[in-house]
């Protein structure tokens, strides 16, 4: 399903959409975004045009490791996802995992992943979920991997084709109730990151937990995602992609779009719909559809997200 361009000045208008598939391709083309399911590029014709789009994928909460009844085999549907990107006409600039690369941040499964995603001969850039930092080093064994050269727990930016990539880390002091917060000296870097950029400057900012709070009591936000927020605010075009909740919500307000991901382990239940969050165990027929298509609404007034799911052949 491809989300057209949003009037930037229709501010406070909230909405949710379906993202098709287990990843979500993100396509830029004179620094404006638009979104495709990977299943409909897969089917979708190359575009020829003098300048040609920018494209990458964002992969989230493959959770490698997780043998559980939701998914006895999480290798397998993340390889799923990967052989989609592979299969793309048109192949993408890199990919973006933003988080729970793992299941228990073990070496093996740290290795397992990266060892898939070198398949795509793609570059990939990285942010840690709260899976990836349960080692006791506090994340060493994903930073040393997957965080060589990043600032912190993880945080960094980098430049390309005209857009500014800002990863960030919330899950390294997790508050109760699993709130994510970001803290004062990632916030002073991002300060200082943003200080010589043009406000026509396209920002892409990717987490692990939503930097809007999604629900409260499932500590599925970020606590001091505001102070990011204001540090954004002067810029025109700000995309925030993340991850965590294993289902697809998108906001639009003001000139900010929030994207969070499907995983590609197993869905989670909709907001309020169960005692907590955690893997939702659903018929083995049913799993890739869960992975599959889900439109999501979310308007402003309204406490609830109400989720339709469909399947991918729907």
């Amino acid at each position: 399903m491809m989300l057209d361009e949003m009037d930037n000045d229709r501010r406070g208008f909230l909405k949710c959409m379906a993202w098709a598939g287990t990843g979500a391709l993100l396509a830029f083309d004179g620094g404006i975004g638009s979104s495709i399911g990977l299943d409909s590029a897969l089917a979708a014709p190359v575009k020829r045009s003098a300048i040609k789009p920018f494209t990458f994928v964002q992969l989230s909460d493959s959770h490698i490791g997780f043998n559980k009844p939701p998914n006895p085999d999480a290798r397998a549907t993340f390889a799923e996802a990967i052989a989609k990107v592979k299969a793309l006409p048109q192949q993408p600039d890199f990919l973006i995992h933003t988080g729970d690369v793992s299941q228990l941040s073990r070496e093996s499964e740290f290795d397992d992943a990266e060892q898939m995603l070198k398949g795509t001969g793609l570059p990939v850039f990285f942010v840690p979920g709260e899976h990836d930092m349960l080692d006791a080093d506090g994340g060493k064994l994903f930073l040393d991997r997957f965080g060589k050269g990043t600032k912190g727990a993880g945080w960094y930016s980098f430049d390309h084709r005209g857009v500014h990539f800002i990863a960030l880390v919330n899950v390294a002091d997790l508050k109760p109730g699993g709130m994510g917060n970001l803290g004062p000296e990632q916030l002073a870097w991002l300060k200082g990151d943003l200080a010589s950029r043009s406000s026509s400057t396209p920002i892409i900012v990717f987490a692990h937990i939503p930097l809007w709070t999604v629900y409260a009591e499932w500590g599925w936000g970020t606590d001091d995602a505001a102070e990011a927020l204001k540090l954004l605010a002067r810029f025109g075009s700000v995309t925030v992609l993340n991850g965590h909740i294993h289902q697809i919500t998108q906001k639009i307000e003001g000139r900010v779009a929030f994207h969070t991901a499907r995983s590609t382990a197993f869905p989670q239940p909709a907001p309020g719909t169960a005692p907590s969050p955690g893997p939702l165990k659903v018929p083995s027929e049913q799993l890739r559809q869960m992975l599959g298509i889900t439109d999501a609404m979310f308007v402003r007034g309204h406490d609830r997200i109400a989720l339709i799911d469909s399947t991918l052949s729907a």
